[in-house]
């Protein structure tokens, strides 16, 4: 499954937040330097999902802070119930 997400880097901790302009917004601890933020993303996005790390890439926008993730293994579903859950 593809989806689009918005991520604020150097937040207080990543968690995964609701959405924002139609879009799963993901706070991230990590700075966006050297690709810090890109992995603390998959690892957020993967722990969200109960996947594996490696089942979560970036297709496009790697360098933006609007990018479009790939996850397998992860269904419709599973992203809808992430984008309505907001954690405490």
């Amino acid at each position: 499954v593809s989806f689009e997400v918005v991520v604020v880097p150097r937040a207080s901790r990543s968690r995964v937040v609701g959405l924002h302009d139609g879009r799963l917004k993901v706070t991230l601890a990590a700075p966006p330097v050297d690709g810090e933020a890109n992995v603390e993303l998959c690892a957020t996005l993967a722990k969200a999902l109960g996947v594996p790390k490696r089942a979560v890439r970036i297709s496009h926008g790697e360098h933006n802070k609007h990018k479009t993730v790939r996850v397998q293994g992860a269904s419709v579903e599973q992203v809808l119930r992430l984008s309505q859950s907001i954690p405490t």
